[in-house]
């Protein structure tokens, strides 16, 4: 469906396009669904070359899909999602996409003269329609107010641009407080080192009073883990990416651990499909890569872009969707034991269950430093119960490079104080639901 830029009428096809935006006065275009399975690179950086050449400053903004990953964008101006409706299954993708571009310093990065964001599409809040309507809008967004508050913290933590998706005829004091909140607007406008915090413990409370979402005991239980392993993709230099070997001519295999070397995860290796033209690649850079499909299952190929951390069981298989012949699809085996997905350049990676707990239990957490030296810490509580959630202020201390013990610490919500010298941040957080804290030094 991509433009061919190679060709002189596709690029004059797209400046005409592009100056008829122009003269109708257009002042940002987004191109959707752009790294689909017709990931056309040239195509966009032919748009922003067109753009820069019009009289007329025009914003740039592309969404591909929740797929993405820093090494796709590497080479384009801008940051990449996919459609967000009013969901959770839709919002809960967008904490690894984010974690992704801020862990490779995408957010306000210096080449761009600090004008690229992750762009994490709109917020689905009040009065919307259905996908695909044609009429409407008819009806209030799924999204419990819980829900829409973890969005838009994590949407102003990430630095997202702040675009709301609903009526704003129909636009209630509720939603029009949370989208103009001056804490929010002050993070996504004037922040810096914004980023996931992956040193927090979080524990499963118990059963919620509905009012406080606290535990009525008052005490947390612990977490049991199944003891399986976690699948991911992460960067190749990830220790966590070593150790796939070939245990057979159609099987490729992962270990718990080198220590034991019990096998913990089997995949069947299967020659390349054919691709959607009805052509099988057949070069000899192409005959070491190879689809990897499950055994004895019908989940289908392994797939670079399904969302990781997945626990691997019996039951359930993770990154598997059906087999559908493209790259996202396509794996090569190093020799140095690595399992390289050809389309994002990433590799998968395998550790315990428990060392990615908070990926699979869903607690998360973002810091960032205000323009006056002051520290935002958000908690996220992806899962589907309270969790109990603890930031430690030692590892605080070391993100942030200062001592903390003797600053102040607000609740942005509730404006209750919290004592640094206690030695963390530790609350209990209601299920798809998240705080904020402020420390004044």
């Amino acid at each position: 469906m991509s433009v061919n830029t190679d060709l002189g009428a596709g690029r004059a096809f797209l400046r005409s396009l592009y100056r008829q935006y122009v003269d109708w006065g257009v002042d940002f275009v987004k191109l959707d669904c752009i790294f689909g399975t017709d990931y056309s690179p040239k195509e966009i950086v032919a748009v922003s070359e067109i753009l820069k050449e019009l009289e007329r400053p025009v914003v740039l903004s592309i969404s591909p899909g929740t797929a993405v990953t820093p090494a796709l964008a590497e080479n384009i101006t801008q940051h990449v999602t996919g459609d967000d409706w009013d969901s959770w299954k839709d919002v809960r993708p967008y904490f690894d996409v984010a974690r992704s571009f801020a862990a490779a310093n995408k957010i306000g990065a210096p080449r761009l003269r600090e004008r690229s964001w992750p762009d994490l599409d709109m917020l689905p809040f009040g009065w919307l329609t259905d996908a695909g309507a044609n009429q409407g809008p008819h009806r209030t967004t799924s999204l419990t107010f819980d829900e829409q508050t973890t969005q838009m913290v994590l949407w102003s933590m990430a630095k997202s641009p702040l675009m709301y998706g609903g009526d704003l005829r129909h636009l209630d004091d509720r939603t029009f407080n949370l989208i103009t909140h001056p804490t929010l607007l002050k993070i996504n406008h004037h922040t810096r080192n914004n980023m996931e915090f992956g040193y927090i413990h979080s524990e499963r409370a118990s059963k919620p009073d509905e009012q406080s979402g606290r535990s009525k005991s008052g005490y947390p239980v612990d977490v049991t883990n199944n003891g399986g392993m976690v699948v991911g993709l992460g960067t190749c230099s990830d220790k966590s990416a070593s150790g796939w070997h070939s245990s057979s001519e159609d099987r490729i295999c992962r270990s718990h651990g080198i220590q034991n070397g019990n096998t913990s995860f089997c995949i069947s290796k299967a020659k390349l499909l054919p691709t959607s033209d009805g052509v099988t690649m057949s070069s000899e850079e192409d005959q070491a890569k190879f689809h990897l499909a499950g055994i004895d299952t019908d989940d289908g190929c392994l797939d670079a872009s399904v969302s990781p951390w997945r626990t691997s069981s019996a039951s359930q298989t993770p990154m598997f969707s059906a087999c559908e012949w493209h790259a996202k699809q396509v794996w090569e085996l190093t020799e140095n034991g690595q399992l390289v997905s050809s389309y994002s350049g990433l590799c998968a990676t395998m550790r315990s269950s428990k060392e990615g707990e908070n990926e699979t239990t869903g607690a998360r957490a973002w810091t960032a430093i205000g323009d006056k030296g002051e520290i935002y810490v958000a908690i996220f509580n992806l899962d589907s119960a309270s969790r109990k959630i603890t930031v430690s202020v030692r590892d605080l201390e070391k993100v942030v490079g200062r001592k903390l013990a003797r600053c102040t610490c607000t609740e942005v919500w509730s404006r209750k104080r919290w004592s640094l010298m206690k030695g963390g941040i530790s609350a209990v957080v209601a299920s798809h639901g998240s705080m904020l804290f402020e420390i004044q030094c």
